[in-house]
């Protein structure tokens, strides 16, 4: 596994790059592609990989601006690389959960269940309403459309530590309302 001096190889075709010769860019690609792919798979990517491998290196691209001369490409892309395919395991979970949270309205397997099922639903959705604003915010951030700590405080305008005590006080009152249902903490 040879790899390539970052003074030698890199480092010219990247000046190249930043002087206007886009198609350079194309050497990066072909040198670093496999390598990149190899770590999308065994971070997680499974069949998107391609497509975290492409997203990658049009991010790198766009983010050359910001690279550091004479630092090294190669953790740099994979840094990316790594980023995207934590982005795109998050996505396959989150639709995952969606199409779970979907199949019992398309397949009633047992009618009984079923209207258990929807009157849990209907019974949390209707506690989640009671809160005052900035709890049922963050609760429907989090929990209904399935967004992290991070996205939820970007989304309300919140800093982070806002968001995780007021779920936590939000996830309490609900326990309080709803004492024999399963509340997650």
């Amino acid at each position: 596994m040879g790899g390539v001096i970052e003074g030698g190889g890199d480092g010219e075709v990247l000046a190249r790059v930043r002087g206007g010769e886009s198609a350079a860019y194309g050497e990066l690609v072909g040198r670093y592609a496999l390598v990149a792919k190899r770590t999308a798979v065994f971070l997680g990517a499974g069949a998107d990989a391609d497509d975290v491998v492409q997203e990658a290196f049009v991010k790198a691209y766009r983010g050359l601006g910001g690279f550091r001369e004479g630092a090294a490409f190669k953790p740099w892309l994979l840094r990316i690389v790594a980023n995207e395919t934590r982005n795109a395991v998050r996505a396959r979970g989150r639709r995952a959960r969606r199409e779970e949270l979907a199949a019992p309205l398309d397949v009633v397997l047992d009618p009984a269940d079923a209207a258990v099922s929807l009157e849990r639903r209907t019974e949390l959705l209707n506690a989640v309403r009671t809160l005052p604003e900035p709890m049922r915010l963050v609760v429907t951030c989090r929990y209904l459309l399935d967004l992290d700590e991070q996205e939820t405080a970007v989304v309300l305008g919140w800093p982070r530590g806002t968001v995780k005590s007021r779920l936590h006080r939000a996830l309490g009152r609900l326990r309080d309302a709803l004492p024999d249902k399963e509340v997650q903490r």
